[in-house]
């Protein structure tokens, strides 16, 4: 793939630098040394400085859903037009992440393996913001912590919210992505063993309120899942534990109870399916 048709010496070169990243995520063919050294050059000459903050994300957006989304982001990152643009993705690069096998990942690498997962299940575009931006609060963990993070939730919701207001994105990006930033390591760490966080989680991702959310959520875990080493293309077991505990509160009348009943009663349906206990002292 080259700059031929898309020339990087027009009179607009920073919209014709996302174009062509854009262009790249339609196939997994590298970009030409001769487009990224242009790349290179027309960013480190200020070609971006001139481009409006809200034709941005037009330009950005069909290289998200195109079919291999990676290759933009790689693009604009060698190129320094990432940095630029979307600073807090950026700078995931070269921060590690527990994983099993090997025990570390690098995070702004498995944000690209998310994002062609995502691809490869067809997600929409709320599924794919929530997967570029729900690790932005760990890029500056305190480093004696690495690879854990602590407090990224409250770190990435004030950036994930610039970042909305900055690109004036739709509001069910903005809300995905906020719930997975909260939600998709717990619903990792989901169990059979205690029912009352598994009926508290339900209601938390909307599963009795907005199933549509519910499973746009699901869908992200699942690509989140498979992107970590030796897990591709694997069934994602949280997904089917869920929805066999939505599927034990199916006959529970909501209407008919209190807040604290209806809890009661969902918990101990779900301990039902499950021959688990209902509760345990910390529902989160």
């Amino acid at each position: 793939m080259n700059a031929r048709k898309l020339s990087l010496h027009n009179p607009e070169p920073g919209l014709t630098i996302l174009r062509l990243a854009a262009l790249s995520a339609e196939s997994d063919a590298v970009l030409d040394a001769e487009s990224k050294a242009l790349m290179l050059q027309q960013v480190n000459a200020g070609a971006l400085a001139s481009i409006a903050t809200h034709d941005v994300w037009p330009e950005l957006q069909p290289g998200l859903m195109a079919q291999f989304p990676s290759n933009m982001l790689r693009n604009l990152l060698d190129c320094g037009a990432l940095h630029v643009l979307l600073p807090e993705v950026a700078a995931l690069f070269g921060v590690p992440q527990i994983a099993n096998d090997p025990e570390q990942v690098d995070i702004g690498c498995h944000v690209l393996r998310v994002l062609d997962e995502s691809a490869r299940c067809d997600a929409p575009l709320s599924v794919r913001f929530a997967a570029l931006v729900m690790n932005i609060g760990k890029s500056d963990s305190p480093p004696q912590h690495l690879p854990v993070h602590y407090c990224h939730i409250e770190r990435g919701r004030e950036r994930i919210e610039r970042i909305c207001e900055r690109f004036e994105l739709p509001q069910d990006c903005r809300d995905l992505a906020l719930l997975a930033l909260a939600e998709c390591e717990r619903v990792h760490r989901a169990s059979e063993v205690r029912a009352g966080p598994v009926a508290a989680m339900l209601d938390r991702l909307g599963a009795f309120t907005d199933m549509a959310r519910f499973e746009r959520l699901l869908l992200l875990c699942t690509c989140d899942y498979r992107a970590y080493p030796g897990y591709e293309g694997r069934s994602y077991p949280k997904s089917a534990l869920l929805h066999r505990a939505l599927a034990a509160c199916k006959d529970i009348d909501a209407e008919e109870l209190d807040e604290d009943a209806l809890m009661e009663a969902r918990a101990l349906a779900i301990a039902t399916a499950f021959k688990s206990e209902r509760w345990s002292e910390n529902l989160s």
